[in-house]
């Protein structure tokens, strides 16, 4: 149900961009969600652009042991299918479960999200977004004393 939450604030923010981006990584599922459509599915499909989920935690499926280096990965199967990845982005670190949100492939999602991943476990366009969204909360909380 995040995308009823998030999902609007997130149309208003897309609709202010002066060009549409040619990809988008959201901090959330794609097709690797219980219903089948997680936030980053039903934004890529709202705003008809390439979209993957790349999610700190797993909603569904199964998987087995990766390896720990950059890149290793493991299918995440649900019911039979594999609806995503359960991707090693950086060695020693905890997996992040990619999954296709809308217009794009596995193999590409993985692709993108590694080559956005610049030392750190998450991409770097949700790892800023969430710095900043910190930054933000600091700062009010500040004002509140």
């Amino acid at each position: 149900m995040l995308t009823f939450r998030e999902g609007p604030i997130l149309l208003e923010a897309f609709r202010k961009l002066s060009s549409p981006p040619d990809v988008i990584i959201f901090d959330g599922h794609g097709i690797s969600h219980p219903r089948g459509i997680g936030l980053a599915s039903h934004m890529g499909l709202f705003l008809n652009i390439p979209s993957i989920g790349c999610a700190k935690t797993r909603l569904v499926g199964s998987y087995d042991e990766t390896g720990n280096e950059p890149g290793d990965f493991s299918p995440l199967v649900h019911n039979g299918e594999i609806m995503g990845a359960v991707l090693i982005t950086k060695k020693n670190v905890k997996p992040v479960f990619v999954s296709q949100g809308h217009k794009i492939g596995l193999k590409k999602a993985i692709d993108i999200t590694l080559s956005c991943c610049r030392g750190y476990r998450l991409p770097e366009p949700t790892r800023k977004a969430h710095l900043a969204v910190n930054e933000i909360r600091l700062d009010k909380n500040r004002g509140q004393g």
